[in-house]
């Protein structure tokens, strides 16, 4: 008998073969307690792929389909005792020539002549080894794979309170003036959650996606794991579709790093009580220097309004690439790449501290090598420094603002 695909076979809802199935008028089959489930709370016996309406409630069954279904449930049925089609012997040795399990009477066949055997549970363990070989570069990706979704929930975390905190501060720059900028305000209150729900939107689309190819780690690795708990014969008779699943999940890609997701806070925040005046009186003639908290080392707080700085307590924030690891430093939420620059800084009475200017960090995560100028405060004494090519040397203030800063 010649037997269909099994996935033709399958009913769609319950996804397994085909159980007393019945037809109905678009030509679709199902299950029968499938399609009543479906239909219980539904007005319309609409079909489950088509949308199809059908007319009746009682669809007649499909005769045909269900005796194919036996016949594969049967069939299977004979598979899994492990019994010689041709000669109802059990299988105990397995013809290299031919990679398939035999019985005894099978190797003294014609069909078999001058072929090498060797007893089944042999070829089965060696057969097993190689699966598990296979399969241990499946788990340490699934492994990655977990540890960036982590990740991504982080930051989905830690992205709602970012907007939240975020908003609150709009709302509050914006009391002070509401009643002549409230057309601004909620221009800004919108921009900011539309950048938080598309952020959003892209994080969970990415996330989504990483569970995608997860899912398909994971039942790939369930089922070679079952498929390795199942008899020789079995595993034997499944062994290159096993290897070959596994060979086609090792192609998937590596997770790209859970990089972005985050606000801009200040694209937001940034200057807000400037613009403010500036639309009321026209008259602000200097600009703040904007933090960035997306890069600002794990010690540091910075203030509501983006502003300033104080050393802290250990923070706990989401591991990001623009985060600085090893300075304890901040950046600013705009650069420049010409021209001179001014800025008037209240450092308090701290006793040390730093401030200057640094060429774009490309590594965050380590010791810069070069590409900062600094005036710095530290141990009651004041200093210009920079370093080039991994060393630190002292510059006159002179050096300092003629040289690398203009």
């Amino acid at each position: 008998m010649a037997f269909r695909p099994e996935e033709d076979l399958t009913c769609s809802i319950c996804h397994d073969i085909f159980k007393d199935p019945v037809v109905l008028s678009c030509s679709h089959s199902f299950c029968n307690d499938c399609v009543k489930s479906w239909w219980w709370d539904k007005q319309q016996c609409e079909c489950p792929v088509c949308k199809t309406v059908s007319q009746t409630r009682q669809p007649p069954r499909n005769l045909a389909l269900r005796n194919l279904c036996e016949a594969i449930v049967s069939r299977k049925e004979n598979d899994s005792e492990g019994l010689c089609r041709l000669h109802s012997e059990k299988f105990k040795l397995f013809c290299l020539d031919h990679q398939e399990p035999v019985c005894v009477i099978c190797r003294d066949s014609k069909a078999h002549n001058n072929h090498r055997f060797r007893p089944i549970d042999e070829v089965a363990q060696e057969s097993k080894k190689k699966v598990q070989m296979l399969l241990l570069p499946l788990q340490k990706k699934l492994k990655l794979f977990e540890e960036v979704k982590e990740q991504f929930e982080e930051k989905e975390n830690y992205l709602k309170t970012q907007a939240e905190h975020t908003e609150a501060q709009i709302k509050d720059e914006f009391k002070k003036l509401y009643q002549f900028l409230q057309k601004e305000e909620k221009k800004r209150i919108a921009a900011l959650r539309n950048k938080a729900k598309m952020n959003k939107k892209w994080l969970r689309c990415d996330s989504d996606d990483l569970s995608r190819r997860m899912a398909l780690l994971s039942e790939t690795i369930r089922v070679t794991e079952e498929e390795l708990k199942a008899e020789n014969v079995i595993f034997l008779q499944n062994y290159k579709t096993a290897v070959k699943n596994i060979q086609q999940c090792s192609l998937l890609d590596d997770p790209p790093p859970c990089f972005g997701y985050l606000l801009n806070v200040a694209e937001h925040l940034g200057n807000l009580a400037s613009l403010i005046w500036t639309e009321i009186e026209k008259t602000i003639s200097c600009t703040p220097v904007v933090l960035n908290p997306n890069t600002a080392h794990q010690h540091l707080t910075i203030s509501a309004d983006l502003t300033s700085l104080r050393y802290s307590r250990r923070q706990k924030v989401p591991k990001i690439l623009e985060r600085i690891d090893y300075y304890r430093c901040v950046l600013g939420s705009e650069g420049f790449d010409s021209g001179s620059h001014i800025w008037d800084v209240e450092v308090g009475d701290g006793c040390h501290w730093g401030l200057g200017v640094a060429a774009w960090l490309a590594y965050r995560k380590k010791d810069i090598k070069s590409g900062l100028w600094i005036i710095k405060f530290e141990r009651n004494e004041y200093s210009a420094v920079s370093q080039q090519n991994e060393q630190w040397r002292k510059i006159s203030p002179e050096d300092f603002t003629n040289k690398w800063l203009n």
